[in-house]
């Protein structure tokens, strides 16, 4: 649904993409995933043709973002966390608006269906509404007519836990429902991890992982050594091992790549005094903060 190739985009002097390479493939939920700064919101700009793209080719179902038709937005959804609405228009009015523009792509059972799953007020301002009403009528308005893919920009930026928790578990059962495809950036990734099947991780503009959920998980676990006395950390470690840390007589780290035979065999090596070796897989969240701190040792040591 969405292919990316050598995306770069400056802001002056400053290069925020150093050419970005992501594929959103059909039918799946890609979370993308990245510390402040990493340039999530430039990149799904640059898709979404509010921002033009210094060099890269970018394609959204199969066109050329800088080329997108409206039939081409007809097909798509998107929610973005500082999107402006007409905050003098109510609920009703603001679709009202919007409806005329996706013709017979707009459903409105299905319009009705998300007004009462959503409890939205029906007379009540834009500007008025709280921010998890005003991100739900976002969402109506632009999920209505049924799009083939649906991009979210942080939809759960400022949203209190109850909300939050409702809005996802609309989300949910709406992507699970409609089979939609969904790029979604968020920083809580412990919600993300509910309904992602693929992550897409970004570093300093660059993307450093993209695979299915599954197969990050089983290449990620964290190991702890036991050694029969204290030690200091080695050198030549192996590229996969991230955050090494030695205390007294523990060793930790995150393995990017974990082989349990050769886990072992670069442990023994390492550290002779090994007289323990635990290996436990990790969730999403940690994977992404083992990383996020791999990423800021490399800065600080290029610094």
């Amino acid at each position: 649904m969405i292919t990316i190739r050598g995306l770069k985009k400056h802001f002056r002097r400053n290069e925020a993409l150093h050419g970005i390479d992501l594929d959103v493939p059909e039918g799946k939920v890609t979370a993308f995933l990245g510390p402040n700064g990493a340039g999530k919101t430039t990149t799904i700009k640059c898709a979404m043709n509010l921002l033009d793209r210094d060099a890269g080719s970018v394609e959204v179902l199969g066109t050329d973002a800088r080329t997108l038709k409206p039939e081409h937005w007809q097909r798509i959804g998107y929610v973005s966390e500082n999107q402006k609405m007409p905050g003098w228009m109510t609920v009703p009015q603001l679709l009202d608006y919007v409806r005329p523009m996706y013709g017979e792509h707009w459903d409105r059972d299905f319009e009705k269906k998300l007004l009462a799953d959503f409890d939205l007020p029906l007379k009540t301002k834009l500007r008025s509404l709280s921010r998890g009403q005003w991100m739900k009528a976002s969402l109506v308005s632009s999920l209505a007519y049924r799009p083939r893919l649906v991009v979210l920009d942080e939809p759960f930026s400022g949203l209190d836990p109850l909300v939050r928790d409702e809005f996802l578990s609309g989300l949910l059962e709406l992507t699970e429902t409609e089979g939609w495809t969904v790029w979604i950036s968020s920083h809580d990734i412990e919600e993300v991890e509910r309904f992602a099947d693929r992550v897409a991780i970004l570093n300093n503009g660059r993307v450093d992982l993209q695979d299915d959920v599954e197969a990050i998980q089983s290449r990620f676990r964290a190991i702890e050594i036991g050694l029969s006395d204290e030690s200091a950390s080695p050198s030549g470690i192996p590229e996969n091992w991230l955050n090494l840390q030695v205390q007294g007589r523990i060793a930790r780290f995150t393995d990017s790549n974990y082989d349990e035979s050769s886990s072992n065999v670069d442990c023994r090596r390492l550290f002779p005094g090994l007289v323990r070796h635990e290996a436990r897989p990790i969730n999403l969240r940690e994977i992404f903060v083992a990383l996020a701190k791999s990423y800021r040792s490399q800065r600080q040591g290029k610094s």
